[in-house]
């Protein structure tokens, strides 16, 4: 491929994810779906203006560890801690029931496996990928309600946190338990070395940084040291531990996170994110999606994975928070705002394409799941909220 094709590729690419972006956003949908919809428009899919090279792949991992470390950076510990027991559980359950219904419906549409083979751990995956919730829509709509501090809008946010930090230890396990040489100790050993050291070099960084910080705030030289620490983190992880690259950002981000200029490192870092590289992902995903693939199986499959990983979500976070004595209306609005799924959905998918656990014809399935959430989370919302003023917790 010459370069001035590379650079024809990037400009569709770019103008395309923003145009369609921004439609989705004038229809209330997340921008990624739009993003989605027009890599499937521009790719092989339709138009075949645009096809998936090496190139727009390399260029897609960098968006994705990008955007995990923003999403690290996000991250509020004290809020997590002031969250407590409760929204800890809630996300806990909340992330074994998805992944065990994910499991189940894989193996109900595709036959039932046994333990170790290469088909139970796809329907493992499957179930990963239903764990991690996208709380960005549910958060406009209880700030649009006015219930972003309530009791139950403070326990959703939380447990989606926790959530997506557990989604995340979980895809790190099933991606080390994949390789059929794998001893169990060895893969469990490796991560648990992995977050000992993070937690190690976390401490140490964090201090040093901070020192530096408040020494240099605000200055171009913090996002870029920031930026560094993130791919530095991402490559030990996957060159020394065989960890998931994602995950190394993700816990750089979360050491970066308490420091006083988190905000504006995050700033910084997503202007390249949201301009380029997070672009580079999302069309990719809808360049890599394959329709070719699709047959009534496949079909089934689809309907059934939005149901169980929606359903799912309400269960088994709504059914928890009942044992913290939240009414069972409260607690159905925690169940609903848990039911989103988002960018780590994809994220999910995309690293199982690429280890070759699943193929690009599942991107359909989680593409209807984003959208659907998308769509019936707020609606949920703001009925329940309205219909049903949160109430007090009631003493024995």
């Amino acid at each position: 491929m010459e370069i001035y094709d590379i650079f024809r590729d990037l400009a569709i690419i770019i103008i395309s994810a923003k145009l369609f972006g921004l439609i989705a956003r004038k229809l209330k949908a997340p921008m990624v779906v739009g993003e989605i919809i027009a890599g499937l428009i521009i790719g092989p899919c339709l138009l075949k203006i645009v096809e998936p090279t090496d190139f727009i792949s390399k260029m897609a991992e960098i968006g994705v560890v990008l955007i995990m470390f923003s999403a690290g950076l996000e991250t509020n510990l004290q809020e997590l801690k002031k969250s407590g027991f409760a929204a800890f559980l809630i996300a806990c359950i909340g992330v074994i029931v998805p992944l065990v219904g994910g499991s189940l419906l894989y193996m109900a549409v595709y036959g039932f496996s046994s333990f170790g083979t290469d088909e139970f751990f796809k329907a493992v995956f499957i179930g990963s990928i239903m764990t991690a919730t996208s709380v960005g829509i549910t958060v406009e709509v209880l700030k649009e309600m006015g219930c972003i501090k309530s009791r139950v809008g403070q326990t959703i946010l939380s447990a989606a946190i926790i959530d997506d930090i557990i989604g995340i230890i979980v895809l790190t396990f099933i991606l080390g338990f994949k390789d059929p040489e794998s001893n169990t100790l060895v893969v469990t050993g490796k991560i648990f070395l992995f977050l000992i050291l993070s937690a190690v070099i976390g401490y140490i960084f964090y201090k040093v940084f901070k020192y530096y910080d408040e020494k240099h705030s605000h200055t171009r030289r913090i996002p870029i040291i920031s930026v560094s620490l993130c791919l530095i983190m991402a490559y030990i992880a996957e060159k020394y531990f065989g960890i998931a690259d994602i995950t190394g950002a993700y816990i750089a981000g979360i050491i970066l996170c308490n420091t006083r200029d988190a905000e504006y490192i995050d700033r910084k870092v997503s202007i390249n994110g949201y301009m380029f590289f997070a672009p580079m992902f999302f069309v990719g995903i809808g360049l890599k999606t394959n329709f070719d693939n699709i047959d009534s199986s496949m079909i089934v499959f689809s309907i059934g994975f939005v149901l169980v990983a929606m359903l799912t979500k309400v269960i088994g976070c709504g059914l928890v928070s009942r044992c913290f004595r939240y009414s069972w209306t409260d607690c159905l609005k925690i169940g609903a705002g848990m039911m989103t799924r988002g960018e780590v959905a994809l994220i999910i998918t995309n690293k199982g394409l690429g280890l070759g656990i699943i193929d690009s014809s599942y991107f359909t399935a989680v593409i209807l799941l984003i959208i659907v959430s998308s769509i019936v989370t707020p609606i949920v919302l703001k009925y329940m909220f309205s219909k049903y003023p949160e109430q007090k917790i009631t003493e024995n």
